[in-house]
């Protein structure tokens, strides 16, 4: 009930609109889907850049790609469950998608802060 309250507020008092937050929601599902396809393309090339249970992903093409996009969404935000690992390139693009996913919060926040103070 309270974060519904906190939904209600935000959006009466325009510090939060529908179109940002489906914008957001897009570019976070861009994104997640983005690095899963990179993961994907890399472990169907035979390039092991993530390991689960401590050998290199492997199988069926639908397995990889639940994987992919798995490993994909935990780095984003940040949960980091440690289940799949990455390993060589896996850990440059890890870096970069965990980077952009603490960024992207900072920037939505420092742009809500400074759209209520130019009312």
């Amino acid at each position: 009930m309270s974060f519904k309250s906190v939904i209600v507020v935000c959006f009466q008092k325009n510090f939060l609109s529908f179109e940002t937050v489906v914008m957001i929601t897009y570019l976070y599902l861009s994104l997640l889907i983005g690095f899963g396809m990179i993961y994907l393309i890399l472990i169907q090339s035979q390039v092991h850049v993530l390991f689960e249970a401590g050998v290199p992903v492997s199988g069926g093409y639908f397995h990889n790609l639940g994987t992919a996009i798995y490993f994909s969404a935990v780095t984003l935000f940040s949960v980091g469950y440690g289940d799949v690992v990455p390993v060589g390139y896996g850990r440059l693009l890890a870096i970069a998608e965990a980077l952009i996913g603490y960024i992207l919060p900072a920037v939505f926040v420092a742009r809500t802060v400074i759209g209520i103070e130019k009312q």
